[in-house]
């Protein structure tokens, strides 16, 4: 049985294909369910609930973070939970929506020196602890984080993303 039900939706022309998209979602938040749920003792619901994978471009990321954020710039990923939900607490049916833009991704990728497919990895996770209720608006929510982050991608066989920096994900 699948643990999410992961719906794709490709709105730039430069990202992989619908369905190698969908495996990689299958397997990236598949494996941070599985480890939320025997590590942290996160409950699910029964059916595995909903969430929204858009891959779009950074200009219209950088609509959707003027519109709702306030910051009139592209970003690397932006998540909308469907409903409020605090760490370790039972989520709804549908978790939300967690939105990439790709040319941000290709950029940061060449800039930290990893591969696309690992950067996007992060950023699938680091959007889906935020459909969970996490944050890293403080020193302690992004420590519990991307302490998270970094076991979960640890699974998935990724060293961990935050190794020798300072300041982590922008808020």
């Amino acid at each position: 049985m699948a643990e999410l039900d992961i719906q794709i939706s490709i709105e730039d022309t430069g990202w992989p294909a619908e369905d190698v998209l969908h495996a990689l979602g299958e397997r990236v938040l598949g494996a941070a369910v599985a480890y939320l749920r025997e590590e942290e003792k996160q409950p699910f619901p029964k059916m595995p609930p909903e969430v929204s994978l858009v891959f779009t471009d950074d200009a219209s990321i950088q609509d959707i973070n003027a519109e709702w954020r306030g910051k009139d710039k592209p970003t690397n990923v932006l998540s909308f939970p469907a409903f409020p939900v605090k760490p370790g607490n039972m989520p709804g049916p549908m978790l939300g929506d967690i939105i990439i833009a790709r040319e941000t991704v290709e950029r940061e990728a060449q800039e930290l020196e990893k591969s696309f497919g690992d950067h996007l990895t992060h950023l699938m996770v680091h959007g889906f602890l935020h459909l969970l209720g996490y944050d890293h608006m403080n020193n302690d929510e992004a420590e519990i984080m991307e302490g998270l982050e970094t076991r979960i991608l640890a699974v998935l066989g990724l060293s961990d993303p935050y190794e020798g920096q300072d300041l982590k994900m922008e808020p």
